[in-house]
């Protein structure tokens, strides 16, 4: 399993087309291949900080999700309400808790 984090900082007059994007991509990503959960997140003292998390069967699906006419699509869209650039880490599982 891998997890996906992706921080975007929207210009925040820009986060109610983000929110419509999101929402009408959701479904598709959550149903695409290998991909077990997918949830958005804001910061709670900025509100135009957005975070979003997923976890994928392996590396691969993700990847193959990357490459996807979907990702290339919702991205494209998504890019342009940037107020700084994104930052995004892929975070295995060491170990869990118990």
């Amino acid at each position: 399993m891998i997890t996906r984090i992706v921080k975007l900082t929207l210009i925040p007059e820009k986060v109610p087309d983000f929110i419509n994007i999101f929402n009408a991509s959701k479904n598709q990503i959550r149903n695409f291949e290998g991909c077990k959960y997918l949830a958005l997140y804001h910061d709670a003292s900025n509100h135009n900080i957005y975070f979003t998390y997923s976890i994928w069967e392996a590396p691969e699906y993700l990847e193959k999700y990357r490459q996807s006419e979907l990702f290339k699509i919702t991205w494209g869209k998504t890019k342009l309400l940037f107020a700084d650039k994104p930052d995004a880490w892929s975070l295995e599982n060491d170990y869990t808790l118990s």
